[in-house]
């Protein structure tokens, strides 16, 4: 469905071309100090405007709806929620009839039988991880003893991120990455085994993310290169601080107390500027496509945000769960 979390809990609501698109986060505790301003920075880092990213520029500016009174967290719903100006609507009419090789046109006419909103890409846009950032912002607040960075360290399968751009951008086609993520200053127990593991509930999350196609933790798939002996981290502490981080900061589901590490895979972009073909549902017959509108050449440049906000987003939930379970075990003895 749309939403995620228990705790701290995030619902998305909108439409790429839709009014508004926003968020409504619930279980964030009264008290805390929050304002539109404070979404500033993370919103900046998401935003469109630079090489590489697509014309369309809105203005990103949050309003917060419900859930603050006098510059606090009330303990109620916060809802979140930012304008759509800038859309060209009419771009995307023919990809009723002629879905876009790569994009979700096809499977949301089919899955909601035609009734599917196909402007910019509708409820399956990008354009809604605007408020999963937003909803970020209050995680991170949450968590301010937390460390977490995201940082793109590939770009079409090379590590100069500006020349591969640069040949994307003379080719007119799309180009993906792949980004990494550290979180410092966790403490060890957050996460459950099996279902609920920090592994699973990061991935959960991150796969939500357009575009995102994979994912690995600390050494992932390099481990099956090593043997055991090498791929074990040596405990070196009573703190359980490890020689190595080959597993990326987690044990059987559970942070260990060292960094967590991970890195996701970010596809191409889907809108290229190259001429496709497609099957035109109308004429029932493969037609050529060219797709017009605004879109980004290199999506993942404005990815690593979101990528801290999901994390931050897991984590804050975590640690409410592992902290009414202490107070219940408490109470218990």
């Amino acid at each position: 469905m749309n939403s995620f979390g228990k705790q701290f809990r995030m619902s998305i609501f909108g439409e790429s071309h839709g009014p508004v698109v926003g968020c409504i986060i619930d279980g964030c505790p009264a008290g805390l100090d929050l304002s539109a301003a404070d979404m500033f920075s993370d919103l900046t880092r998401r935003k469109s405007g630079a090489k590489g990213t697509t014309p369309r520029k809105e203005e990103d500016l949050p309003e917060i709806l419900t859930g603050i009174f006098q510059g606090k967290t009330t303990g109620a719903p916060i809802t979140i929620q930012f304008q759509n100006n800038n859309t060209k609507s009419k771009d995307y009419a023919q990809f009723i009839d002629m879905p876009r090789p790569g994009h979700a046109d096809f499977v949301a006419q089919r899955k909601y039988n035609g009734s599917s909103d196909p402007r910019g890409g509708g409820h399956f846009s990008g354009r809604l991880t605007l408020a999963i950032v937003a909803a970020g912002v209050v995680a991170k607040k949450l968590m301010s003893q937390l460390s977490i960075k995201a940082e793109l360290t590939s770009l079409g399968g090379s590590t100069n991120i500006e020349e591969a751009l640069e040949k994307a951008i003379s080719k007119k086609d799309s180009v993906g990455g792949v980004i990494e993520c550290t979180v410092d200053g966790l403490s060890v127990g957050l996460g459950e085994p099996f279902f609920d593991s920090v592994e699973s509930l990061i991935a959960h999350g991150v796969f939500a993310i357009p575009g995102i196609k994979g994912i690995e933790f600390g050494n992932g798939f390099k481990s099956i290169e090593i043997t055991g002996s090498k791929n074990n981290d040596i405990i070196i502490d009573q703190d359980g601080h490890t020689a190595t981080n080959n597993c990326g900061g987690i044990n059987g589901g559970i942070t260990n107390g060292n960094q967590l590490v991970f890195r996701v895979a970010v596809k191409p972009t889907a809108s290229i500027l190259q001429e496709q073909m497609t099957f035109n549902f109308a004429k029932s017959k493969m037609e050529a496509l060219n797709i017009k509108g605004s879109h980004d050449l290199a999506f993942v440049l404005r990815v690593p945000v979101i990528i801290e906000a999901i994390t931050a987003m897991v984590l804050a939930d975590l640690t409410m769960i592992n902290n009414n379970q202490q107070s219940a075990f408490s109470v218990q003895l």
